[in-house]
């Protein structure tokens, strides 16, 4: 009898200390959600404040599967939110982060151009390649393609840029063109999260333009957006931005010519339209070169200094605010109605397109630029001819002979 109570007790002793253990457990485990949640909602309020209520903390939190704490950095004001930005990194445990949000606000009205042409380094398309020796074969800064038929923005496998064009005469002082960019600041962007990128800047967009005092109606997102790719393709199968490449008839023939491509949509509507060629290793090896340092040339095309070119398109508001690199990060604006050739590789005309300005550019990389000489001519007016044909654009002006010897 004593040896059954004594087991009887221990075996309640048994079931109380696991309940304790289970209760304790699961206050435990009630106390982390809470904190999450208390630490998440924190960091919701931290990113609308550095991110002066354009974009939702919830919605930035959810991106790249969820974090639950996230810190912040910018410099934007409610008052004046361009130009400016803010970043958000996610905090995974005590004393590391990982990007996840950067989101930019510019209009025309900042000082510079809004857009940028010339072989600056920023928009250099390639990274330098020390080990494969293929540096063309990937984009690592791609051109934006078409957010629907063009008039709402662009985008790229891991960016989405929404622009909002002000209705004249709304404001004194607004801006004539007001863009918002969303860029994830990581890797392998999946087509939920760039749909929700396209979210977050077509919001932020609303929200600057009212800021601002810009009036404008932006169009429906499309419904969904899945991550383009980055890779080149062979130049005589474009069929969209480059397809007047693959037409030009000196291609084949002229090995100093690209024989890759990054091709792009089309829109009819498009604010923006880009083509990139590039020479692939083979083709580079096929150039024949005289000069005494001949060797050296072709193979720093092949590893680290890749030839390319890259043809570039702004139609109406855009096209009043495109420049040229000038070194020390500063810029020449190239205006509508005008056409030039610049010792820094840059090539432009104009035309006018529906009643608006338009401007096409032509950039060559610094390495490349010397070695194309007198094709730059005809390769330049095929495209302005291509694209002006296409859009359906008058009144072409297109550099002058001496342009090009000057």
């Amino acid at each position: 009898m004593g040896m059954q109570d004594s087991g009887r007790s221990w075996l309640n002793r048994l079931w109380c200390g696991t309940a304790v253990l289970g209760i304790g457990a699961s206050l435990w485990a009630f106390w982390l959600t809470y904190d999450d949640s208390r630490d998440r909602a924190a960091s919701e309020r931290e990113i609308a404040q550095a991110c002066a209520g354009l974009v939702s903390g919830e919605d930035v939190m959810d991106l790249r599967g969820g974090t639950v704490r996230a810190a912040t950095d910018g410099a934007i004001t409610p008052e004046a939110p361009a130009p400016g930005w803010c970043q958000v990194y996610g905090v995974p445990g005590p004393g590391r982060s990982e990007g996840l949000l950067t989101l930019s606000v510019r209009t025309s009205a900042d000082g510079d151009p809004l857009h940028t042409v010339g072989d600056e380094v920023s928009r250099e398309p390639f990274t330098y390649d020390f080990g494969e020796g293929d540096p063309t074969r990937r984009a690592d800064r791609p051109d934006g393609r078409p957010l629907g038929d063009g008039s709402l923005g662009s985008y790229t496998d891991r960016s989405v840029t929404v622009r909002a064009e002000c209705a004249a005469g709304t404001s004194d002082e607004g801006p004539g063109l007001l863009t918002v960019t969303a860029r994830a600041d990581y890797d392998d962007v999946s087509g939920e999260d760039l749909s929700r990128l396209a979210s977050l800047a077509h919001g932020a967009t609303e929200r600057a333009a009212a800021a601002l005092s810009c009036e404008t109606r932006l169009p429906e997102l499309p419904d969904r957006l899945d991550p383009p790719s980055r890779s080149l393709g062979a130049a005589d199968t474009a069929d969209g931005s480059c397809a007047w490449y693959g037409r030009h008839p000196d291609r084949a023939e002229e090995p100093r010519l690209p024989d890759r491509a990054l091709d792009l949509p089309t829109a009819p509507r498009a604010a923006e339209e880009y083509c990139l060629l590039a020479m692939s290793p083979d083709r580079v090896r096929s150039v024949p070169l005289k000069h005494e340092d001949a060797a050296d040339y072709g193979n720093s095309a092949v590893t680290h200094s890749p030839w390319w070119l890259r043809t570039a398109s702004y139609f109406g508001a855009d096209a009043r605010s495109v420049g040229r690199d000038d070194l020390r990060d500063e810029y020449r604006a190239l205006a509508p109605g005008t056409a030039g050739v610049h010792r820094s590789g840059v090539l432009w005309a104009s035309s006018v397109c529906d009643g608006e300005p338009a401007l096409h550019t032509l950039t060559l990389s610094y390495t490349y630029d010397g070695l194309l000489a007198e094709l730059r001519k005809p390769l330049f007016e095929a495209y302005v001819t291509d694209i002006t044909d296409r859009r359906g654009c008058t009144d072409v002006k297109l550099p002058r002979e001496s342009d090009y010897r000057d």
